[in-house]
């Protein structure tokens, strides 16, 4: 009887087998899926949340989004850190990290995906953009 090593990969990055292991040189890439049926993008999902489809492909993230909401966290860490929702280009939402201090972080900032990741959660980290310029306060 065959085992096949656990080095091998069962099927290419953007079938439609739903799985979100990337190619062998983009494991820094952020990896979403797209609904065959109604092209609905999402993030870690079994079906789709608009029309209920699982046939979905694996596809790879520009890595540009757009911070929807923000928040400082002091829970289960040694220091207050970053969590944020953020909007990709392509349409899905993540949560992550974005790096920068807490003070400045607020929805709305355009942010890019680093190849960085959280040392507390395994979640994204992003880095600002564009330096935001603040009414005084």
């Amino acid at each position: 009887m065959y085992h096949p090593s656990g080095n091998e990969t069962g099927a290419a990055a953007g079938s439609a087998t739903a799985l979100l292991e990337p190619a062998a040189g983009d494991r820094e890439a952020l990896t979403f899926q797209r609904c065959t049926w109604c092209g609905t993008a999402m993030y870690h999902r079994l079906l789709c949340p608009v029309c209920g489809g699982s046939e979905l492909r694996t596809e790879r993230s520009a890595g540009t989004g757009t911070v929807r909401h923000a928040a400082i966290v002091h829970r289960n860490t040694p220091a207050a850190r970053n969590v944020s929702m953020v909007e990709m280009s392509e349409g899905f939402v993540v949560r992550g990290r974005v790096m920068g201090p807490l003070i400045s972080i607020h929805g709305g900032d355009r942010v890019r995906l680093t190849t960085a990741k959280d040392p507390v959660r395994g979640e994204p980290v992003f880095q600002l953009l564009d330096e935001p310029y603040r009414a005084w306060s």
